[in-house]
């Protein structure tokens, strides 16, 4: 769990005297980076008795054609380019912007996958 509420600090470096304490609603969830791998679902209970589907593996990808504008659902092998971090193509993890190979060819994937519950990708000439 992480907190985003106001810090203890001073933009200085002193102390701040917080005038109550952490509320729960102030907390946020550890970020996912989704895989590729055999598809793999994790569904989230929210406040406001709704619910979040976020994707921790997944080998296929919702790939449109910007030329036909036609959406295909076709499989993923590998990621090739991660402009957020490098060391993120090694270990094949899937974020917003990430270049992937497909059976159509190269695409990029638009949206963000652990918290949209399936990957969407653009294909790129």
């Amino acid at each position: 769990m992480k907190y985003q509420g106001k810090s203890t600090r001073k933009a200085t470096g002193g102390r701040l005297r917080l005038n109550r304490s952490k509320r729960k609603f102030e907390l946020g969830r550890d970020f996912t980076i989704p895989v590729i791998g055999a598809q793999k679902l994790k569904v989230l209970n929210v406040t406001g008795n709704g619910s979040k589907v976020r994707v921790l593996k997944s080998d296929v990808v919702n790939v449109t054609d910007p030329k036909t504008g036609k959406t295909q659902k076709v499989k993923m092998t590998t990621v090739t380019e991660n402009p957020a971090n490098k060391n993120y193509v090694r270990r094949n993890f899937l974020t917003k912007g990430t270049f992937v190979t497909t059976e159509l060819g190269k695409a990029r994937i638009t949206n963000r996958p652990g918290q949209d519950g399936c990957i969407n990708a653009v294909l790129v000439a």
